[in-house]
């Protein structure tokens, strides 16, 4: 459903709700112990870890997100190690929306800890929305976990729901309105606000907008040409509630992106880089099989700790979906690659990141018959598999592919995307 609408609105009724420390509070939920301690959620929990999700308890002690492991423990000697459970922050977020959408139902979900309440159509059934966020929190803490906190921003628009849930953490509760909004930014600096980085805040600072509060009064003629972009004048329209540009359909995928940094002793072991590239691919298989596209073009890249890269950027002889099929196929370029050069192989013990990336989507029933004759078998039983592991879970049929004694790729799940929350990403 597109939400979307270029209509003044000043009466604040979306709600934004952010989960604290999501990871580590579903931890803290399931392990009673672990409650009131700093906590760190690592995909791997080696000396060389990085924290994917301090607790609450850790970020008081400094710990930050992408924090190594070893340099968290140094600053907070008492901090827990936690290996990632996605399964687990999966099915807290299916828990969530469930009770989200007993207060409405226009819950878009903004990602895996993150969720929109639209009351808009509900202004008769909620008289006060302060109330009501209170009772979304009582309502969380009785059916999705009593460790479970949240932040809930209010507000005539989701960019400034999003932006009065930022301003009190933890288990913060902030409205913004067009008497308060001045107040709320006046504290602010432009990368404080949701979507604005550091290049976006130089070209505004260059245009003579230094501070979130001149960017609301400057003129949207003005924005869009500093912004060069249509962008400029969503900004006018979000800060001086002149409607919702935020709430519309997602667009489909441009892109899709499987990468993992290595541990030191991965980066030792060739057959662990190698069973790390394949995994790469499967996802990928996965992730577009699920879609129904094929992918035209891949890019695989490599970083190392040096400081160099490696990269291969390929256009497919075909539209492709199969994952050992895109391994060999960046398998091969690696082995000439190493013959031509007479170098030491591109999967080598410096390597610290490795990355498949493939993009220019064609749906699958768009591609023509003569591509699928010889493949349409093998490419009906790899639908059906997918199928199969959606609904039975992922390890109850895997392809002699998948096979490995210990594997070394973790299923992990980011915060900012939830389109393949139905399976590992």
């Amino acid at each position: 459903m597109n939400r979307n609408r270029l209509t003044s609105h000043t009466h604040p009724t979306i709600l934004f709700v952010d989960m604290n420390s999501f990871f580590a509070s579903c931890e803290q939920q399931v392990n009673f112990w672990l409650r009131g301690r700093p906590v760190g959620v690592c995909v791997y929990t080696g000396r060389q870890g990085c924290v994917i999700a301090p607790s609450v308890e850790a970020k008081a002690r400094g710990v930050r997100t992408g924090m190594r492991l070893d340099e968290a423990i140094l600053l907070c000697p008492d901090l827990v190690p936690i290996e990632t459970h996605p399964t687990r922050y999966r099915e807290y977020h299916v828990r969530l929306l469930e009770v989200l959408r007993t207060f409405s139902d226009d819950v878009p979900p903004r990602s895996i800890d993150e969720a929109i309440v639209d009351l808009t159509n509900y202004q008769y059934v909620y008289k006060d929305l302060r109330q009501t966020a209170l009772a979304i929190k009582q309502a969380i803490r009785e059916k999705v976990g009593d460790y479970m906190r949240c932040s809930i921003g209010i507000a005539p628009n989701a960019f400034l729901a999003k932006l009065a849930s930022d301003v009190q953490k933890p288990d913060g509760l902030t409205i913004i309105t067009p008497d308060t909004i001045d107040d709320v930014l006046r504290q602010l600096r432009l990368t404080d606000l949701p979507g604005i980085g550091q290049r976006m805040a130089v070209r505004l600072e260059e245009g003579g907008i230094h501070t979130p509060l001149a960017l609301r009064y400057a003129k949207p003629d003005y924005l869009r040409a500093v912004c060069k972009s249509i962008v400029g004048w969503q900004w006018h329209l979000r800060l001086n509630f002149g409607g919702e540009v935020d709430l519309g359909d997602k667009e489909a995928y441009k892109s899709m992106s499987a990468m993992r940094t290595l541990s030191t002793e991965q980066r030792h072991a060739p057959e662990q880089l190698d069973e790390l590239l394949m995994a790469l691919c499967l996802t990928l298989e996965r992730r577009m099989v699920r879609n129904n596209v094929f992918c035209q073009e891949l890019l695989f890249v490599c970083r190392y700790h040096t400081g160099k890269t490696y990269n291969y950027e390929a256009r497919l002889p075909n539209p492709m979906q199969d994952g050992p099929e895109l391994y060999e196929i960046i398998r091969q370029r690696l082995d000439k690659f190493q013959q031509a050069h007479q170098c030491e192989p591109v999967l080598n013990s410096h390597l610290r990141a490795m990355s498949v990336v493939v993009f220019r989507f064609i749906p699958a029933d768009l591609i023509p018959f003569s591509l699928f004759e010889k493949s349409t078998r093998k490419d009906k039983l790899r639908q059906t598999l997918h199928q199969l592991k959606s609904k039975y879970g992922s390890d109850k049929l895997i392809r002699a592919a998948e096979l490995r004694d210990n594997p070394i790729y973790r299923d992990v799940i980011g915060f900012g995307n939830i389109k393949d929350l139905g399976e590992p990403t």
